[in-house]
């Protein structure tokens, strides 16, 4: 067995950490959170049940993504959540600096286009790996990638905007037919 070295960061640690801090900023918006039992691309799911101003319960899947520093990537396997957020929560290992980013796939793909991603063999056929998507980590504060982020900053005064808007606008079933809703 080998020991890792200090400086290398637990991958469980860092996302049950993030996934915590993410708890609470949800629930100092308003919302309520649920964990789902078993993992198949939804970690946790923020939902109104009693919210007046929208009147009926809605419920928003989020799938998180955590680091002790800085990361920016997308997958393509959560096309199939379209209202799904995707969230980017940052600086884990410093709580004085933690922040979190929320993105929808379709918000996400488009920087990645923006970035020329979208474009590379590994985004289209997975590389050496076989595993398509893309995924840089470390974000420079002032780069382009840093840039097109700052619009999905997120913080508990803008969650319960984000989550309302993403779960009530009408979107065409994937697979044709009527508008679903949230």
């Amino acid at each position: 067995m080998t020991r890792k070295s200090p400086e290398r960061k637990d991958s469980q640690l860092v996302e049950l950490a993030g996934r915590s801090w993410l708890i609470g900023q949800l629930l100092q918006a308003g919302l309520e959170v649920a964990r789902p039992e078993r993992d198949k691309g939804v970690d946790l799911i923020a939902y109104l049940d009693q919210d007046k101003k929208v009147g009926d319960f809605i419920a928003c899947p989020i799938q998180v993504k955590a680091a002790s520093n800085t990361m920016f990537g997308l997958d393509p396997k959560y096309r199939r959540f379209p209202r799904m957020l995707i969230v980017y929560v940052w600086e884990v290992a410093d709580s004085t600096k933690t922040v979190a980013y929320a993105l929808t796939y379709d918000e996400a793909l488009e920087i990645a286009r923006k970035k020329g991603w979208t474009r590379t063999s590994v985004w289209k056929r997975g590389g050496k790996t076989g595993k398509r998507g893309y995924t840089v980590t470390t974000v420079r504060e002032q780069s382009k990638l840093w840039n097109l982020l700052q619009d999905y900053r997120i913080t508990p005064k803008s969650w319960k905007k984000k989550v309302i808007a993403v779960c009530t606008r009408d979107r065409q079933n994937p697979r044709g037919g009527a508008a679903t809703r949230c």
